[in-house]
């Protein structure tokens, strides 16, 4: 049962005290629910073979049980150990990309848990790169099972105060290592069938992973709303703040922020072009992101917490270029501003 408030513990990013990790564990061992940071987003996280405490991930993100959750492992050996089949694709990837944000959909092995997969077949596993999170992991000598750790649909968290913030006392204890480097999700491939496909686009980009496995296909899909799905990330709706999301290309951007404003609305305006120029305007708060899309994403979920905090009423986002490069950052704005 929850204590009422999250424990809340900073813990250097670079060099994890061990006696913090020890207390995470502990808590995880007796099925609470441990926030820890990653080098995409803060995850929420449980013993992947612990029913009780899966479901309460489910609940406490209000997360339908259909969708499923990550395995989080130290390695290869580890991933395999999860799976009925690594295929040799899996191996390339995990060898080329491990550790770091690429997650790998395989089959299921019978000995884990249906709910981990949202009752389906397959299980998405992926090696953290970030210390914090690899202690953990190595602490607790078995999987966690960690969506992002935030409201289902909700912005993902990318600093501790995100995090407690969604989630408040529906999580146990906090590990405070910072902001998340890389500042949006993992890449999630599948390699079960003949050639390996995007599921969801993320922080390792496309063409990094067609260099390792060419025949690629890039092609992420929304999934069916009551169908279990192989990946997190694929609902329609997803990543979306409270305040209302519009992404206008860059010729129409300064318009709508001008109307909505107009309208007595308070607007956030997300641009990334140097030569936008944004008419002052009360109400209105711009926050430049750049044109390096590394940079960007970094800054994406941070800018629509703080925005939302701001207590905007409409967002105004210049249309991002296309390509490999942009594309995890495109679709998360496309899904941020669906209606389910």
């Amino acid at each position: 049962m929850s204590t009422g408030f999250p424990r809340i513990v900073a813990i250097d990013s670079h060099a994890p005290d061990a006696r913090v990790i020890a207390q995470a564990v502990n808590a995880l061992r007796r099925g609470r629910l441990v926030a820890f940071p990653t080098e995409t987003v803060y995850g929420l996280g449980a013993r992947a073979f612990d029913g009780a405490a899966l479901a309460r991930v489910f609940a406490a993100k209000g997360r339908p049980a259909h969708h499923p959750l990550i395995a989080h492992v130290t390695g290869e050996g580890d991933a395999c150990a999860l799976a009925a089949a690594w295929p040799p694709v899996a191996a390339r990837l995990a060898r080329a990309f491990w550790p770091g944000p690429l997650t790998l959909v395989v089959e299921r092995a019978a000995h884990v848990p249906a709910a981990i997969a949202g009752g389906g077949d397959s299980i998405a596993v992926r090696a953290p790169a970030h210390p914090v999170a690899r202690a953990l992991i190595e602490a607790l000598g078995e999987p966690i099972a960690a969506p992002s750790a935030n409201r289902y649909q909700g912005i993902s968290p990318t600093t501790a105060a995100h995090v407690v913030r969604q989630l408040g006392a529906a999580v146990d204890f906090v590990l405070d290592g910072g902001s998340c480097a890389a500042g949006i999700e993992s890449t999630v491939v599948d390699v079960r069938g003949e050639r390996p496909r995007i599921l969801r686009p993320g922080a390792t980009a496309a063409a990094r992973v067609r260099a390792v496995v060419p025949n690629l296909e890039a092609t992420a899909e929304r999934a069916s709303r009551e169908a279990a799905r192989a990946s997190p990330g694929m609902g329609a709706r997803h990543y979306a703040p409270r305040a209302r999301l519009h992404i206008a290309i860059t010729a129409e951007v300064a318009a709508l922020i001008e109307a909505c404003a107009g309208a007595g609305l308070l607007v956030g305006a997300i641009t990334h072009s140097e030569g936008l120029t944004i008419p002052p305007a009360s109400g209105v708060t711009e926050r430049r992101l750049g044109a390096d899309p590394e940079a960007y994403a970094s800054r994406l979920y941070a800018t629509l917490h703080d925005l939302d905090d701001r207590g905007v009423d409409v967002i105004v986002v210049e249309a991002v270029p296309p390509g490999d490069a942009w594309w995890a950052i495109e679709d998360r704005l496309r899904r941020a501003t669906a209606v389910e």
